[in-house]
Order: C-alpha cells, then structure tokens, then sequence
C-alpha cells in the first residue's frame, strides 16, 4: 500500500511543490485586489485547495498525453505513467478524481465562478496537446495557468472586470518567461523527438526574451495596481521581485541545465514577493 501511495504522490508531484505554488500566488493576489483585501476564509480555502487540485489534475492529463516523448527525455523517463508503474486509465481516472473534487468546491462560491470554471478546465486539457502544433505552447500554458484570475474575480464580484484580464495579461509574461526557462532545461532532448517548446522556437534570443518578459509582467502588473495606494509594501514586493528576476538573468545567461533548472523551481519566490506586496498593502490601507 504504501508503495502504491508512492506512486500515485509522484504522479502528481507532491514533492515538488514549485508547480502549484507558480499557480497560487497570482490567485492569492487576484483574490487581495478582487476583495480590496482579506477575502475571508472560505475563499481562501476554496482557492488554495482548488489550484493543488487542479495542479494535480493536470500532472495526470499531462504525463498520459506526454508518455511517448518522455521516455526520450532523460528527466522525464522515470515518470510513472511513463515507465508503466501507472497505467493510462489509473491516471486518467485519479486526475478525473481530482478535478471533481476541485469543481466541488468552486459549487460552493457562485454562479459566475462555477461557470468559468468550465473554461478552466477546457484550457488545462488543452495544453499537453498544444506542443505538438503550437511553435510556443509555453504561451497556452500561460493562459491556463493564469486563470485563477478570473476565478478568483468572479468568486470575490460575480463578474470578471478589465482588471481581472490585464492582470492576466501581465501574468502570461511571467509564465512565459519561467516555462521558457523550464523549456530550456530539455532543449536537446525536444529537439531529437521533435517537440515544439519557446526555447527551440527562440533560439539564441531565449534569454533576452526570458528577460523582457519579467519586465513585461512587472510593469503590467505596476500599471494596473501602482494607482490604487497600496503603499510602501507593494513597491517592496515589486522591487523584490525585480532583484530575483536579475538574478535569475545570472543563472541562465549561461544556458546550463543546473543554471536554467534552479531559476524555474525558485520562480515562486518572485511570486510571493508581488503577492506579500499586494496581501502588505491591503493590510495598511
């Protein structure tokens, strides 16, 4: 038993929990600017517990659609989907599992949020697919991702405002930029089995391009939320997350897969300096 429960814990990355953290800060910020504030504890539950959920979820649907690629990926051979410790139905039946758990607590908020969450889920399915066709599916990654935006607009206002999609906007460049640098960690192997990822399609831009599009996430981010007086906190935050974004510059200028791997698993860390910034100044207000 317990080495089954091992198993089904790898699928989903439970021990690496870098991917679903790149998943709740934005929300958690979204949720701050959405409820002027402390949004209380129900939605905050709802949208932490949601987001590991649908993380999981999407390991699940993503290792079954990647299995025959990642067997020639030497980080991703032993994945238990694709080593045939999980079978495809067994993973494909855990992530259902687990996105009906997640669409059970969205019932629990309102209409607008239940009805978006339909558009979530669409993307999330989506993307494993998109680097078979799309030169960049890091973009449609960004999208799905990003989503929690709306959700947590929707949750907190039972609408989703401009607001809510120009955060998007900007939050798409943040995914941009560290899946790229995920993308780059694999670029030989993607490039032998023919898998379309931005750091192929970038080239030797990849870090100019990594770069522009902190910048990017930043300033959108600074442009829809500078004007609203959170004070010294967010500009902290903001500053922050600029100084991790330089350094990060540091680690993959060089392209190494240590360098360019390190600079994607801390990437949480810029996103809790823009959230801590923007949960700061709401407090103070």
């Amino acid at each position: 038993m317990g080495g089954r429960l091992a198993l089904w814990l790898d699928l989903v990355r439970w021990d690496r929990p870098a991917g679903w953290l790149l998943l709740l800060w934005p929300t958690l910020s979204a949720l701050w600017v959405a409820a002027h504030g402390f949004p209380g504890w129900h939605l905050l539950a709802v949208f932490t517990l949601g987001t590991i959920l649908m993380r999981s979820a999407g390991c699940c649907v993503n290792d079954v659609a990647d299995r025959e690629f990642d067997r020639h990926v030497e980080r991703t051979a032993q994945r238990p989907v694709t080593a045939g410790r999980i079978t495809v139905r067994q993973a494909l039946l855990l992530g259902a599992v687990l996105a009906l758990a997640a669409f059970g607590l969205v019932l629990t908020t309102n209409t607008a949020a239940v009805l978006w969450s339909f558009a979530a889920l669409a993307i999330t399915l989506l993307y494993p697919y998109a680097k078979r066709v799309v030169a960049m599916p890091q973009a449609v990654l960004g999208i799905a991702f990003s989503f929690g935006i709306p959700m947590a607009f929707a949750a907190v206002q039972s609408r989703v405002p401009l607001l809510a999609w120009v955060l998007l906007l900007g939050n798409l460049f943040w995914v941009l930029a560290y899946d790229t640098e995920y993308a780059m960690v694999d670029r030989d192997d993607d490039l032998r089995i023919g898998i379309k990822t931005s750091a192929i399609t970038l080239g030797r831009a990849d870090v100019p391009v990594v770069m522009a599009c902190y910048g990017a996430f930043l300033a959108i981010w600074v442009a829809a939320l500078g004007g609203r007086h959170l004070g010294w906190p967010f500009w902290l935050g903001i500053a922050a997350a600029a100084g991790q974004a330089l350094w990060h510059w540091q680690l993959i200028r060089e392209r190494t897969r240590q360098g360019c791997f390190k600079a994607f698993r801390l990437n949480h860390w810029l996103g809790f300096s823009v959230f801590a910034g923007i949960a700061g100044g709401y407090a103070l207000k």
